[in-house]
């Protein structure tokens, strides 16, 4: 801990930096065109552990509850909504493979503005703060990893290349 606050301030300034680096990174991240995220980059390429997006099924039972989360998407005029499949048409899935990037990198970013909090709270209370940015990040990630495996293998079976 660097700067020293009493407990009040503590949980105003956590509140108010989550807050912040959500709007902040969510915002920077919408802007640049799909384009730009490519789906076989280093990050979002499907690796051999996946299995296909079944490690997802049988760990984490991501079937289950992936359709509870919130679609940031919605907090954007310009937002891509994932929250169903509206088509198979070529360039829909391959925007859709895109966005899913998108997505992952705007919760890494925002996980990994976790240790920040070290700078003024107690290491427990950093230790929590990561813990905090894990369960609300890794699930998105998770979702989106696995959908982007699925959406690849439609594009796959109707031969299309997102």
């Amino acid at each position: 801990m660097v700067i020293h606050l009493t407990g009040l301030w503590m949980v105003l300034i956590d509140f108010t930096a989550w807050l912040t680096i959500h709007i902040v990174v969510s915002c920077a991240i919408a802007h640049p065109p799909a384009h730009v995220f490519h789906p076989e980059s280093w990050l979002y390429r499907q690796r051999r552990w996946e299995k296909n997006g079944r490690i997802y099924e049988f760990l984490f039972h991501v079937k289950k509850w992936k359709e509870i989360l919130p679609d940031g998407a919605a907090l954007f005029e310009s937002g891509f909504r994932k929250k169903r499949l509206q088509s198979a048409d070529e360039a829909y899935l391959g925007r859709f493979v895109r966005e899913t990037c998108r997505a992952e990198v705007t919760h890494w970013a925002i996980f990994f503005c976790a240790p920040f909090f070290f700078i003024w709270n107690p290491w427990h209370i950093g230790i929590i703060m990561i813990a905090y940015a894990s369960l609300v990040n890794m699930p998105c990630i998770i979702t989106q990893r696995y959908n982007r495996i699925r959406l690849n293998r439609l594009a796959r079976n109707h031969h299309l290349s997102p």
